[in-house]
């Protein structure tokens, strides 16, 4: 396959990334555990326009798996990523095919194509063949152009290298946090792993507000350290529902009623979080929606031994 490219990017080093498909790459085990942390020095290196540059940092902002990149980490993907130009009917991923590439989309409509039946299509946006390279296995689906459109790509060691490496860290960061959520328990282990990715780390200092009562949600979050006050507004005065520490979440209610935050949080501590994002929720969350429901009666029920009536609290469904 063969495409244009602009400003700095050079030919040769892209035509060589897709002129050559590796065969049988799933005989090479990565290991991220026993990667060393210094032998890092054959990522490859594409010039970019700063113009270029801050099309693609706009591309791949919204993009979990770069969430966790440390700064020298994030330059690195940024320099390691290079132009690809589609035009229509391209096939830019076929399924069955070893893994080569990752994919970001800057423009032009895809259409994703998985036994002959289409399943999806991107527009302008989004990300594809990461699967491939995160779990070696051959391509699961087929990506075609359906519209011209350019592509930022990164080679598969690469993306080992750098996302792969900093994906494993961060699954086994939270891996024992996770563990100790029992709401947790009902999803399959690869389930939680998937819920790991997508967590995104912050932190809050002391006396400040996490969540404010009345704001159209966006998320949950899981303590991972420290200690937060629930509080709840009523004529003019806030009062203390509970208090939540390491191991336990908050801000799910407003996510399964669809209603707007029933109470505000604050920090009592220092707190360091892991946030999930309102999409990822839905998305990864549903076997656990049952019991986020159950939660919902306790959590009336709390309110009404706090104000002696329901009739005295803002209604939480």
């Amino acid at each position: 396959m063969s495409s244009e490219t602009t400003g700095l990017l050079c030919v040769e080093p892209e035509a060589r990334a897709f002129a050559v498909r590796r065969k049988s790459v799933f005989a090479e085990s990565y290991d991220p555990e026993n990667d060393a942390d210094d032998d890092e020095g054959a990522t490859a290196v594409f010039p970019k326009s700063d113009e270029q540059r801050a099309r693609l940092i706009e591309s791949v902002k919204h993009v979990l798996l770069f969430r966790s990149l440390e700064q020298e980490q994030m330059s690195q993907v940024l320099d390691a990523m290079f132009e690809r130009r589609v035009t229509p009917g391209e096939l830019i991923i076929r399924q069955g095919d070893d893994g080569d590439n990752f994919y970001v989309i800057e423009s032009g409509v895809y259409k994703v194509i998985v036994n002959d039946n289409h399943i999806h299509t991107y527009n302008n946006s989004g990300i594809f063949g990461e699967l491939a390279l995160l779990y070696n296995m051959p391509r699961a689906a087929t990506v075609q152009a359906e519209t011209q459109g350019l592509l930022w790509a990164m080679d598969r060691q690469t993306f080992r290298r750098i996302l792969l490496k900093s994906a494993f860290k961060k699954r086994k960061m939270y891996e024992s946090l996770l563990n100790s959520v029992p709401m947790l328990k009902a999803l399959q282990n690869y389930e939680r792993m998937n819920l790991a990715d997508a967590l995104i780390s912050k932190r809050y200092t002391s006396g400040e507000r996490i969540i404010k009562q009345g704001d159209v949600a966006d998320g949950m979050y899981f303590i991972e350290d420290g200690t937060v006050v629930v509080k709840m507004d009523q004529e003019g005065s806030e009062i203390e529902i509970s208090r939540l520490s390491k191991g336990e979440y908050f801000g799910e209610l407003a996510l399964v009623t669809h209603r707007p935050r029933a109470a505000s949080v604050y920090a009592e501590t220092d707190v360091k979080v892991a946030f999930l994002e309102v999409e990822a929720f839905e998305r990864l969350l549903g076997p656990c929606m049952d019991i986020m429901k159950r939660n919902i009666d306790d959590y009336e029920t709390q309110l009404i031994k706090i104000f002696g009536s329901k009739n005295n609290i803002t209604d939480t469904r």
